[in-house]
C-alpha cells in the first residue's frame, strides 16, 4: 500500500481511504447495513494496507459509526487512524459540540477520535460556528485528548474556502475533486492553497459519487480502450486524483468486496499515478464531457449568494450532469434537496444581480429556467 505524509504531521496515511457512507445494505434501506458484508470489505482493506476509516454522524442515518465500532474490535482499532465528523447543523449552542462528540465517542466506543471535522461548512455554517465560539471547543477537545487532529469538510466557493483556512491551524481539511470538478467549489486552487499552509488534504468523491466509473460514455470508453494501458473507468479516475501531490489520500465510498479488492490493487502499485501523455487521455475524456455541457458555468461563486437564496451553481451542475452522464434520475433525486432546502430554481425572482457578475457573462436567469424545467419535470 502506497502512503504519503499527513501534512506537516510526521507520520504517514494510506493514499486510500475507506469511506463509510455508501456500505452495501439490505432491502434498499439506506439505514439497514449489510454488516456481513460490509465486515468483509472493511476488514479486507485494513489487512491490506488501508489505515485511514472515515465515518459520520448522519451515515446509514445514523447507523455507520455504531458498524464502524463493531468492524473495529479484535484490534482493529489501534491499526486505522479513526475519523468522524460534527453534525455542525444541528448545534444550537456551545454546549452542543460536546454534546454530540461524547455521544460520537459513545457510538464507536473508543476515548478518542484521530481526525475530526467540521461536517460540510459553507458560509452560513461558518458564521454561526464561529458565533457559538467553535474555537473554545477546539481547544478543549484537542487539550483533553477526545480528538488528536482537526480539520474541516467543505461544500461552498474557493472564497469561503480560504477564509476558513485562514481562521485556524487546521491539522486537515476534505474537499470534493475528481477530473470533473478541478474547478468546482475549493477546486485545485483551494486544494494547492491549503497544501501550502502545511495541512494535509482529503479527497472525497473521486468518482464523483461513481459517475466517473458507472455512467461512462460510449465515445469516453473509446478513448479509455485506445489508451496503452488497458484499465477500468474507475481507475483512470482513481489515478487522476493521485497524480497531484498535494492530495494526502483520496476516500472511496466502496459498496461491494469486488470494489475495495480493485481499490486496493490500485492503491498498491508502485506505479499508481498517471505519466504525463495519460493526463492527455483524461483531458481528451473531459472534453467529450464538456461537450454535453449545457451551461458552461465554473463553479467560481461570484453568483452567490443570490438574494433569494438560490443555489446557483448547484442547480447548473445538476442540470448538466443529466446530460453528461445520461442520467437524469440521479440529478432529479439530488435537485429535491435543493428544493428542500428553498434553494431550487423556483426561488428566483429574476433581480438580475447575479448576471451582473458573472464572470462568463452567462444568461443565468433563463439558464435557470430551462435547468428546472428538466429537473422538475
Amino acid at each position: 500500500m502506497n502512503h504519503r505524509k499527513f501534512g506537516k504531521h510526521g507520520f504517514e496515511v494510506s493514499v486510500l481511504g475507506f469511506g463509510c457512507m455508501r456500505l452495501p445494505i439490505i432491502n434498499d434501506d439506506y439505514s439497514k447495513i449489510d454488516e456481513r458484508e460490509a465486515f468483509k470489505m472493511v476488514r479486507y482493506a485494513i489487512d491490506n494496507g488501508v489505515n485511514y476509516v472515515d465515518t459520520a454522524y448522519p451515515y446509514h442515518k445514523g447507523n455507520s459509526e455504531l458498524f464502524v465500532a463493531k468492524v473495529l474490535k479484535d484490534g482493529y482499532r489501534q491499526k486505522v487512524y479513526l475519523a468522524t465528523k460534527s453534525p455542525v447543523w444541528l448545534v444550537k449552542s456551545h454546549k452542543d459540540f460536546d454534546k454530540y462528540l461524547d455521544e460520537q465517542l459513545s457510538k464507536l466506543e473508543t476515548d478518542h477520535v484521530d481526525m475530526y471535522l467540521l461536517h460540510a461548512l459553507n458560509k452560513d455554517r461558518w458564521a454561526k460556528l464561529k458565533e457559538y465560539k467553535v474555537f473554545d471547543f477546539i481547544k478543549r477537545a484537542l487539550s483533553d485528548g477526545r480528538i488528536r487532529y482537526i480539520g474541516f469538510s467543505f461544500h461552498d466557493d474557493l472564497k469561503t474556502f480560504k477564509e476558513i483556512v485562514d481562521s485556524y491551524n487546521w491539522d486537515f481539511c476534505q474537499i470534493q475533486f475528481n477530473y470533473m470538478d478541478e474547478h468546482y467549489q475549493a477546486g485545485i486552487t483551494g486544494l494547492k492553497y491549503a497544501h501550502k499552509k502545511g495541512m494535509a488534504v482529503i479527497v472525497m468523491e473521486p468518482i464523483k459519487g461513481g459517475k466517473l466509473a458507472n455512467r461512462v460514455s460510449k465515445e469516453a470508453m473509446e478513448v479509455f480502450k485506445s489508451a496503452s494501458t488497458e484499465r477500468s473507468a474507475a481507475e483512470w479516475a482513481l489515478r487522476w486524483v493521485w497524480s497531484h501531490p498535494e492530495v494526502t489520500l483520496l476516500l472511496s465510498g466502496m459498496s461491494t468486496l469486488e470494489q475495495v479488492v480493485e481499490n486496493v490493487k490500485i492503491a498498491s502499485n508502485p506505479d499508481y499515478t498517471l505519466r504525463r501523455e495519460e493526463m492527455k487521455t483524461i483531458d481528451t475524456v473531459k472534453k467529450i464531457y464538456r461537450d454535453k455541457v449545457k451551461v458552461d458555468c465554473t463553479g467560481c461563486g461570484y453568483c452567490v449568494p443570490c438574494p433569494s437564496g438560490v443555489a446557483i451553481p448547484d442547480v447548473f451542475q445538476l442540470y448538466n450532469d443529466a446530460f453528461i452522464f445520461n442520467n437524469l434520475k440521479d440529478s432529479k433525486a439530488e435537485y429535491k434537496f435543493l428544493i428542500d432546502q428553498k434553494s431550487d430554481a423556483s426561488q428566483c425572482v429574476e433581480c438580475g444581480q447575479c448576471e451582473s457578475v458573472c464572470p462568463q457573462h452567462l444568461s443565468i436567469i433563463a439558464s435557470l429556467k430551462e435547468a428546472r424545467a428538466i429537473l422538475e419535470s
